[in-house]
């Protein structure tokens, strides 16, 4: 029997998303439980541990998906607090094993829920494509994200001390930063060199995300206007915790 489904009017992108999102989960969850259940049930210590780490593993994917995933509410989000929660995520479930250090620094910046969320996807994106095209040579690699704002436009900059020359492609990555810095009322932009490269994303606040960012700006002390800047991210190899503590202390 054929199932009953709504019309395709009804099935709009936000509702295939949650479904999917969903589903995703579920997925994790599973391989969480089965990995686990192994885990414990081995007689066998160093595949104990082994398995353990996958699990640990595991769980971090499920915290970049979970960072990555559009929200649900209508308060303002702080976006430098969102991008050092993905940092962390990121560096713990893919940049420790690679031996890149990934180094946050960021303002204080409510936005908008949904534009915070696109934000997060583009700096996903472009530290993604740093992970697979960079090409170190060699040295320790390094990717750094700034956030800050400037006056009514937000600018955030990926940038990574990979070998640049010949190295940027309109590739799927990049096209999706495009289309997603457009979506911002803002455009991408990209220099490099011979042992860098860097990206810049920029665009506008909304009103209501200028009233917000105002109202920071007016409870900070005269001597110290800026916020203070996040800590390096630096893990060692195979470190759960980090070597410098990591806080953000918004004063909203």
């Amino acid at each position: 029997m054929t199932p009953c489904l709504p019309p395709a009017s009804v099935l709009d992108g936000r509702t295939l998303l949650d479904e999917l999102n969903h589903r995703i989960k579920s997925e994790f969850a599973s391989l969480i439980n089965l990995v686990s259940f192994k885990a414990i049930w081995t007689d066998n210590i160093d595949a104990k541990h082994e398995l353990s780490k996958v699990v640990d593993l595991l769980h971090q994917h499920v915290e970049v998906h979970s960072i990555l995933t559009i929200p649900d509410r209508d308060e303002l989000v702080d976006a430098g607090e969102q991008l050092r929660k993905l940092g962390l995520a990121l560096s713990r479930s893919k940049l420790d094993r690679m031996n890149i250090h990934l180094l946050l620094s960021a303002d204080a910046l409510p936005l908008e829920p949904e534009r915070c969320w696109r934000l997060a996807l583009a700096v996903y994106e472009l530290v993604t494509n740093a992970t697979l095209h960079a090409c170190f040579d060699g040295r320790e690699g390094e990717i750094k994200v700034k956030l800050m704002r400037a006056g009514s436009w937000v600018n955030c900059r990926v940038s990574d001390n990979g070998a640049g020359l010949g190295r940027i492609k309109a590739g799927r990555g990049l096209r999706i930063v495009g289309d997603l810095a457009k979506s911002l009322g803002g455009r991408i932009d990209h220099t490099f060199g011979t042992t860098w490269t860097s990206f810049t994303l920029d665009f506008p606040l909304t009103q209501r995300e200028q009233r917000a960012n105002r109202a920071i700006a007016a409870r900070r002390p005269r001597t110290g206007r800026r916020l203070k800047s996040m800590p390096p991210v630096v893990y060692a190899p195979g470190a759960r915790e980090p070597k410098t503590p990591v806080t953000v202390q918004p004063q909203l």
